[in-house]
């Protein structure tokens, strides 16, 4: 009988986790046309198209990004920063040429490959494109599409691709030179200073993030033409419910492959993304009952949306009971939060301040009180929160002062919104020359 070596036995554990994350990471990309089916039906008819290609233009500007310069400015390590643990080198790692080596003379040119490290690579690209689309809610029914596209470009490189740092990239085995997280791949981020937020898969660096600049860009664009609350109704229920089925399919990914490796923490996150979205749909349900008399399927689906933003950050630190109480607390909450831009007179169209930052800050601050051995339940201290309120509102503040600086040159440069004409006739047909819905007999 054969004995497997160490060395056999790391080299299939670390096949076995790659495969994960390959896995994961296609996962997480068909959360992004799941954004685009959920925005999507929610916009008006004349709509949809430019609110959906806002979200595929996102997949093909940022993967190419991605892996010209972003993984390298998200994920350098040793001398890879311009500005130590804060701004890194995106010619460190140009084209992922430290995951790639060559050797000359040969036809194929390939000589090996870092295989846990291109998967993980793919893994964050995956990241970096989601929360560039769900920006795009914000803006609903009035933005040019290619305004749209500088805009994406421009701020993935200078907010999210430095966040992301700051945020994911940290040293396996949670040791003191890492990131915020608890474990993870190479050195750098914000741990070094010795903060120690713990933000598992994103609550900071994806949902906030782009709610912040959500809310930046609403107030760039201003309000609808007829703003007011109850103006345009959901065209399409179904389509936004298939929108919410895929983004909750994907985001087991998105949480459970976060840990980049098959173990309990991986499980753990994937039965807490599983529980607490489905306890958040039922708070947003009561509470949207209480508040409006009956409980909507659009209020189900934005529920678990709810939810799963809000264990995003913590689901590798709480027990499933607390996730359980975590998802009724967020989806009563951001049902009620969505009401703020109607008091406040702010057009986030889509809601992506009441769901993504509310939920993002709650689900970050709650690890403060209920995650396990750090929260204040345990350990009697205050010190989580106050750090975990530190990371939500730094990336907030950061995200929200460069979005609205980034919109605001291009608006008052190329043009970010089109015309009150435009958006009455359908940006649909004015920016993209298509209609969503073949309305004439004699064209089906």
């Amino acid at each position: 009988m054969s004995v497997l070596t160490s060395a056999t036995t790391d080299a299939i554990t670390n096949n076995l986790n790659s495969l994960w994350l390959m896995v994961a990471a296609a996962l997480v990309l068909l959360m992004t046309p799941g954004v685009a089916f959920f925005y999507g039906g929610m916009v008006r008819a004349k709509s949809v198209i430019n609110m959906m290609m806002m979200s595929f233009g996102a997949i093909a500007l940022v993967a190419v990004l991605w892996v010209i310069y972003g993984y390298s400015m998200s994920f350098s390590s040793g001398d890879g920063w311009l500005i130590p643990h804060v701004l890194a080198n995106p010619f460190h790692d140009f084209l992922l040429h430290n995951e790639i080596h060559f050797k000359g003379g040969t036809e194929l040119g390939l000589q090996s490959l870092d295989v846990h490290g291109l998967a993980f690579a793919g893994f964050q690209a995956t990241f970096a494109i989601i929360t560039v689309a769900l920006i795009s809610g914000a803006i609903a029914d009035r933005a040019k599409f290619g305004a749209w596209m500088v805009f994406s470009g421009i701020w993935v490189t200078v907010v999210y691709f430095p966040v992301a740092s700051w945020v994911f990239n940290f040293t396996v085995g949670g040791s003191a030179d890492g990131g915020w997280g608890q474990h993870g791949y190479s050195d750098g981020g914000w741990s070094v200073f010795g903060l120690g937020v713990n933000d598992f898969a994103g609550g900071t660096a994806v949902h906030i993030n782009a709610g912040a600049a959500g809310l930046a860009l609403a107030l760039v664009l201003g309000k609808r033409v007829g703003f007011a609350k109850g103006m345009a109704k959901p065209h399409n229920v179904p389509l936004t419910l298939l929108g919410a089925a895929l983004l909750w399919f994907g985001w087991f990914g998105f949480n459970a492959g976060s840990e980049g490796a098959v173990d309990g923490i991986s499980a753990l996150a994937w039965v807490n993304t599983l529980a607490a979205p489905a306890a958040a749909t039922i708070g947003w349900l009561i509470t949207e009952k209480i508040k409006d008399g009956k409980p909507t399927s659009i209020g189900a689906a934005s529920g678990a949306v709810a939810g799963l933003v809000a264990i995003t950050p913590a689901c590798n630190i709480l027990s499933p009971g607390w996730g359980i109480v975590l998802g009724l607390i967020v989806g009563a909450i951001c049902c009620l939060a969505i009401e703020l831009k109607w008091r406040l007179g702010f057009d986030d169209s889509l809601d992506v301040v009441g769901i993504h930052l509310v939920g993002g800050i709650v689900g970050t601050l709650y690890i403060g009180f209920f995650g396990n051995g750090i929260g204040l339940i345990d350990t009697g201290s205050f010190y989580q929160l106050g750090a975990q309120a530190i990371g939500a509102f730094a990336v907030a503040i950061y995200s929200f002062v460069l979005a609205y600086a980034i919109g605001w040159i291009i608006q008052k440069t190329m043009g970010f919104r089109i015309t009150s004409e435009d958006e009455s006739a359908g940006v649909d047909s004015v920016v993209h020359g298509e209609e969503s819905y073949a309305l004439d007999p004699a064209a089906v």
